[in-house]
């Protein structure tokens, strides 16, 4: 897979393939319905499989205090459309001259000059250009008078409920990771950075990576069982999100346990796999009732087999 992040030159890999259009935030089941299609497409032109997406989302731009918080970040994104066999992703970095574009200028700049896009394959809802003025209908029409072959693709449906970018984001902010994993092509993962915290962890026998300066969406507060990636490797992990109430904080925090990891963390990056929710943050009577309570969850964890 190749990462490419401006189109200002000439390189075969971009050109002459099958071109999809989006913002792929989270890589869900419904994106990869689109990939497949795409890939298809790919072959039968004898050219590669190319997304185009977008670093910051229009929206962040456009409407700043409008823009949801994001379920990837671009390395992320890039590497689950790689895992999808994508071969070329283009993140282009948005800007007020892209954002100015009618839909037939960004069709004729972009999708035909640039890419030399021989085919496309998109979903039924998606809007490009200007004020997001053109649509799947206008693209038909654009696409037929360049020759150029067009596959809708059906959206996806799960339980009854067609899989979005929204959807996850309303089950992640709910706490729901399972079921946001069965919308997902990999589980919903988050990153940051290692600080010092209280080390009130350690103290009560489990010690705890504290993670500040999460970029992407925050599960609701509670207590899950996730996977740890660090530099070390992956480890089953305990994590609360939330405040400490039995200590009487009320301050909101992400305390890790790397379930049977003894080195040290701080200053270091950590990603988090979030697999389930176990339990509410709440009070405990003493200090004793709050650590059998987390040798319970760490126990639940062990049972995962994670």
């Amino acid at each position: 897979m190749k990462l490419v992040r401006n189109l200002d030159f000439d390189d075969a890999s971009l050109r002459g393939g099958a071109v999809t259009i989006g913002n792929f935030d989270g890589v869900h089941r419904g994106h990869a319905r689109i990939i497949e299609q795409l890939k298809e497409l790919a072959a039968e032109v004898g050219g590669p499989a190319v997304v185009f997406t977008f670093d910051p989302h229009p929206v962040r731009l456009l409407r700043p205090d409008a823009v949801p918080p994001p379920l990837t970040w671009t390395d992320r994104k890039a590497k689950l459309l790689a895992d999808l066999g994508v071969d070329t992703i283009v993140v282009y970095p948005t800007d007020e001259a892209l954002l100015a574009l009618d839909p037939g200028e960004f069709f004729d700049q972009i999708v035909i000059k640039r890419l030399q896009a021989r085919a496309m394959a998109e979903g039924p809802n998606f809007f490009f250009g200007r004020n997001r003025a053109g649509n799947i209908a206008m693209l038909r029409e654009l696409c037929r008078a360049s020759e150029m072959r067009l596959e809708v693709v059906t959206p996806l449906k799960v339980d009854g409920e067609y899989v979005s970018s929204s959807r996850v984001r309303e089950l992640v902010s709910v706490g729901d990771v399972a079921t946001a994993n069965r919308l997902l092509t990999s589980p919903y993962r988050i990153r940051g950075m290692v600080t010092h915290g209280a080390a009130r962890g350690a103290k009560l026998g489990f010690p705890t990576a504290n993670v500040a300066a999460i970029d992407t969406l925050l599960p609701a507060k509670g207590v899950y069982a996730c996977r740890a990636i660090c530099q070390a490797g992956e480890w089953p992990a305990a994590v609360n999100i939330g405040p400490s109430p039995t200590f009487g904080e009320d301050a909101l925090k992400v305390e890790v346990h790397l379930i049977g990891y003894t080195g040290s963390l701080y200053g270091n990056a950590l990603e988090v796999d979030f697999l389930r929710r176990l339990r509410d943050i709440r009070s405990f009577d003493s200090v004793d009732k709050l650590k059998s309570q987390l040798a319970r969850d760490v126990e639940a964890v062990r049972a995962m087999n994670i």
